[in-house]
């Protein structure tokens, strides 16, 4: 029987050093395992995996249902490409926890392993274990001289102490180490049940096959994680900033009708873990991500919608996950900006600038005081973090 998880623990690394290797590697037989048509499409969609792992007699760790089961937890796995770092950003806001990936057969650091530290850091998730992948591949000398190098690249970083667990993902080797030190250094977080939910939307789509009747339908799909709160079947609620009607962003109200979290169906969702909530939406609405940043939570208990926000800056030294690492220039009056909040981004354009900067949104956010933000600046084709912050004040 699949357990609930209880924490979402984020693969991140360059591209083609093992994310997807050592998913298969802790998962085992799950991907085999579920044919329910909602767990299969919220796999497909967030990129995750549900591990259960186990402490037998010996005290040792592992993923076979040998022993005591000792918890389960939520994998997600960030991509790896340049071009999809808002991706990694979103999925940072959902993750209590990561297993960073550094390939024992190339140098140290690539240049998205930079950049997803960077992110990390930026959204503030620091309950770190580190990768060294590809032991296999490599001699005793390369090992530790790689060894070495991710030490340096490490220093200073959110991720200093943390620990360096050399596995081979394709071979199985080590994996019981790894475990351990998930076990150790990625704990479950206390949950606020009480607190009115508030779940970030890091997913949606529609489940039905083309040429249905309209009776056989069902309500669009949701997919992401709770970070407060509890939601049951049968509650009303809201979806903020929501959709653009005329012009004009509208929140969207509906009903749940059933709860998938873990594997199996369940009565009330909770935090840790990705849950999959069906609605009584418009299965239109959430197609293709439709809703996806968007934040969920019962109807009128959730933050604002805000088109304005004022964020308190700190900007990195360097650009991360370029060749050149050139510095990172002072923000500018009317310069446009890219945010991250939450799974959520925008553009904005800076109205006003002092020890904080204010920002006028092109999209609204769903978002409050506290929350963090993730700036890129538009530098040649693409967006490239900049630095962090954090919502002072709102309009």
């Amino acid at each position: 029987m699949t357990e609930i998880p209880e924490a979402n623990i984020g693969l991140v690394g360059h591209v083609d050093h093992g994310k997807t290797t050592l998913t298969n590697a802790l998962s085992g037989k799950w991907t085999d395992e579920h044919s329910e048509e909602l767990k299969r499409g919220i796999t497909i969609r967030l990129g995750y995996a549900d591990i259960t792992y186990y402490r037998d007699e010996d005290g040792n760790l592992n993923v076979k249902e040998d022993g005591e089961t000792v918890r389960t937890v939520s994998l997600v796995d960030a991509p790896g490409h340049e071009t999809l770092m808002a991706n990694v950003l979103s999925g940072a806001a959902i993750m209590d926890g990561a297993i960073l990936l550094v390939a024992a057969d190339e140098d140290c650091p690539q240049p998205q392993t930079r950049e997803h530290l960077a992110a990390l850091n930026i959204t503030g998730v620091d309950n770190i274990v580190v990768v060294q992948n590809k032991i296999d591949k490599v001699s005793k000398e390369e090992a530790k001289k790689n060894y070495e190098q991710i030490k340096e690249f490490l220093k200073g970083s959110v991720a200093e102490d943390a620990p360096i667990i050399p596995i081979s993902a394709q071979q199985e080797i080590n994996i019981d180490a790894l475990l351990e030190a998930v076990d150790e250094e990625i704990p479950t977080p206390e949950r606020d049940l009480e607190a009115n939910p508030k779940m970030l939307l890091a997913r949606s789509f529609d489940i039905n096959k083309p040429g249905m009747n309209a009776d056989q339908l069902s309500g669009g799909v949701i997919g992401g994680s709770l970070t407060k709160g509890e939601i049951e079947t049968g509650d009303e609620i809201e979806i903020r900033p929501g959709i653009r009607v005329n012009g004009k962003w509208k929140s969207v109200v509906t009903k749940v009708e059933s709860i998938l979290q873990g594997g199996k169906p369940v009565k009330k969702g909770k935090p840790g873990g990705l849950l999959a909530i069906e609605t009584t939406l418009d299965p239109a609405l959430a197609k293709s991500d439709g809703l996806s940043g968007n934040v969920l939570g019962l109807k009128d208990k959730l933050p604002e919608t805000l088109d304005k926000i004022e964020i308190d800056v700190e900007l990195m030294e360097r650009l991360v996950g370029s060749e050149t690492e050139d510095e990172i220039e002072n923000i500018k009056k009317n310069e446009p900006l890219m945010l991250n909040v939450g799974t959520g981004k925008s553009a904005g354009i800076v109205s006003k600038l002092g020890k904080t900067i204010e920002l006028d949104l092109k999209a609204p956010v769903c978002a409050e005081e506290g929350d963090r933000v993730a700036i890129s600046r538009q530098i040649g084709s693409r967006w490239r973090l900049i630095g962090h912050g954090k919502i002072v004040s709102k309009e």
